[in-house]
């Protein structure tokens, strides 16, 4: 594995990482009413996975 695979497996964990916790952020934030922030929690979620799948999407086409 090259450097360079290694820190985009990195990033897709980090990535992985900060959209799970913006799942449990949703969670409270809709436990406690907060119906705009719930939705740019959702936003942020939404855009952290599009970032993932893009991520994912160039590793294969980079491994093929």
């Amino acid at each position: 594995m090259s450097g360079n695979n290694g820190s985009e497996m990195q990033s897709r964990d980090s990535i992985g990482y900060i959209r799970q916790m913006l799942g449990e952020m949703r969670i409270v934030a809709e436990k406690e009413g907060a119906h705009m922030l719930c939705y740019l929690i959702e936003m942020a979620f939404e855009e952290a996975g599009d970032l993932q799948r893009q991520r994912s999407g160039r590793s294969i086409r980079k491994a093929q």
